[in-house]
């Protein structure tokens, strides 16, 4: 009776999840087709999940409302030089926090962590202010240094630099290292894992970013991938079909992102005990 009773249960929460994964997967493969059909198909209910004939046309449309490949170029500039250097920043800070000891570092800590309670937007007018008394406004500058801080990032990768021995840090100065030569030489290697994990998310946030974006570019050039795909959305219609294959086009990098760093990804979240 319990062996029938534990197979219920196992069947039930394994049904449980196929829906799920299906309510949740459905919506995402549904924009990916809606990148190949027409104008009229992409609308049609119920939803086809395969377009009755691919349309690649749609790709090329896009270029008439914006200039695509200048967008997607600022796009990448900005978020990986924007996620290396919040990687190092964060590193840094979470290798001061974890293995330096100074007067006052667990009150100073609590007060960095304190910064991931208050919201993006709060900030938004004093950085722009500041910003603009320093003429960083409608530069590449102004659109990477907000994000290369990261409370998150740093109080993750100080998770996992506790867990590195005291004593080898320990040799390593008896041995004549530096503060430097410990962080680049053992410290970094060590937490390969979580810096892969925190690769993606500083990519994905700064990728997807569009409020500060949008308050921080002028002109034309140095405008980003989402600002773009929002001129597709118009006041009294919406070409569903250009949005969702400006979709596909952003989501290809953070897709390549996440394979080059999938590998160590659910090690590095493993390591610093967060799931």
């Amino acid at each position: 009776m319990k062996d029938r009773g534990s197979l219920i249960k196992n069947a039930l929460t394994h049904l449980f999840l196929i829906v799920a994964s299906i309510t949740l997967i459905f919506p995402f493969l549904w924009m990916l087709s809606g990148g190949f059909k027409d104008s009229l198909e992409v609308v049609k209910m119920p939803p086809q999940l395969l377009p009755s004939q691919w349309n690649f046309d749609n790709f090329i449309q896009i270029e008439k409302f914006f200039p695509l490949y200048r967008f997607l170029f600022n796009s990448v500039v900005i978020a990986i030089v924007t996620t290396v250097l919040q990687l190092l920043i964060c590193a840094m800070a979470a290798y001061v926090f974890a293995k330096i000891t100074f007067k006052g570092r667990q009150a100073i800590f609590v007060v960095f962590l304190t910064t991931m309670m208050i919201p993006a937007q709060v900030t938004l007018v004093p950085l722009f202010i500041l910003f603009s008394q320093t003429n960083l406004i409608d530069t590449y500058a102004g659109l990477i240094l907000p994000g290369i801080f990261s409370a998150y990032g740093t109080f993750l990768l100080r998770q996992n630099i506790m867990t590195i021995p005291n004593e080898l840090l320990e040799a390593a100065f008896i041995d004549g290292a530096s503060y430097y030569r410990v962080f680049g030489s053992i410290i970094m290697p060590l937490i390969k894992p979580t810096l892969a994990a925190l690769t993606i998310f500083a990519f994905m946030s700064s990728w997807n970013s569009f409020l500060w974006p949008l308050i921080a570019t002028n002109s034309k050039e140095l405008m980003t991938l989402p600002l773009g795909l929002s001129k597709l959305q118009g006041k009294w219609s919406t070409e569903w079909n250009l949005l969702m294959a400006g979709n596909v086009i952003s989501f290809l990098p953070i897709f390549a992102v996440y394979l080059f760093a999938q590998r160590y990804f659910i090690k590095g979240m493993t390591m610093t005990g967060i799931k």
